[in-house]
């Protein structure tokens, strides 16, 4: 009886039931997360392969070949390409849709059904469709540019045309979850300041620019940085879409990890772990200058 009155009086104190209700996030991202993270940083400091072999240390020697090693600053580009193509107009789009479909009645909720549905889809299911739609020899997309004009169109056979169409379809699955958190953000707005902008005599425009985006800021800055994160680890589409040809014009530095660890002999482990731990240093480098950015941003609009 005692026990159980600790435990009851235990969880009443406020900041120890917290620590008590995360815990199982907290062992889940201990599981998958941390310790995963750890041992890749270990590994990439060793010799090991897929086979387990007795590995041994070589200390930075898998970090110094990444520097003379040309696959992967060609990954690193196609990486960073596909980040400048869908991040932006992936959260551009979103908050524009969110914008025009703010409003609640019929018509709008219905919409905002239609533009979420592929959010929650799988990804590797459109993506399968996709590259039937987009085949050369019985694709319909093909098909009607060829009766357009356009014949021979290559969508995802063509090295300058296979990213940009990865990351167009990348952002026609996604920005439907990002346009129902712009819609959660706008709708957090107060309509007092709407109202008493236009007694100032300011317009639509003038309103979205300076009542609008500044107000989302903080909301910005989540969709700029989870999206941001999603493009720098893209690897399902590409794999599906183009397995990272033609001519590894697509080929991102996740699938040149999962190609160096896990596809393509020696199945070297401490070499991939290397490449995914310079990833994250990119990620998080990343990520801590666009947080700051907005950051700023927030303060000074504020």
């Amino acid at each position: 009886m005692s026990r159980n009155h600790h435990s009851i009086s235990f969880l009443r104190k406020p900041e120890k039931a917290a620590y008590f209700f995360l815990s199982p996030a907290a062992i889940i991202l201990a599981v998958f997360v941390f310790i995963p993270l750890g041992a890749a940083v270990i590994i990439s400091f060793q010799n090991l392969t897929i086979y387990l072999d007795p590995a041994h240390f070589v200390g930075l020697k898998n970090y110094l070949n990444i520097l003379v090693d040309p696959r992967f600053w060609n990954a690193l580009r196609n990486t960073l390409l596909f980040l400048v193509l869908e991040m932006p107009l992936h959260v551009i789009l979103g908050l524009v849709v969110a914008v025009a479909l703010s409003q609640t009645n019929l018509f709008t909720k219905f919409m905002r059904s239609v533009f979420f549905l592929p959010a929650v889809c799988s990804l590797t299911a459109i993506s399968i469709v996709w590259s039937f739609l987009l085949d050369p020899n019985m694709g319909t997309i093909p098909y009607y540019f060829e009766k357009l004009g356009f014949p021979g169109l290559q969508f995802l056979h063509d090295s300058h045309m296979a990213m940009p169409v990865v990351a167009g379809i990348t952002i026609w699955k996604n920005f439907g979850m990002t346009m129902i958190i712009f819609i959660g953000g706008l709708q957090s707005i107060p309509q007092s300041y709407y109202e008493a902008s236009e007694i100032d005599g300011a317009n639509r425009t003038d309103q979205f620019f300076h009542i609008t985006v500044p107000l989302l800021v903080p909301t910005i800055n989540f969709c700029v940085i989870t999206n941001m994160i999603g493009s720098l680890q893209v690897f399902d589409q590409i794999y599906v879409l183009t397995s990272g040809g033609p001519l590894f014009s697509t080929e991102t530095l996740v699938m040149y990890i999962y190609d160096t660890g896990f596809k393509s002999a020696p199945y070297d482990l401490s070499y991939a772990s290397a490449i995914a731990v310079v990833l994250f240093l990119i990620i998080m480098i990343i990520t801590l200058i666009s947080n700051r950015f907005f950051t700023s941003r927030e303060t000074v609009d504020m």
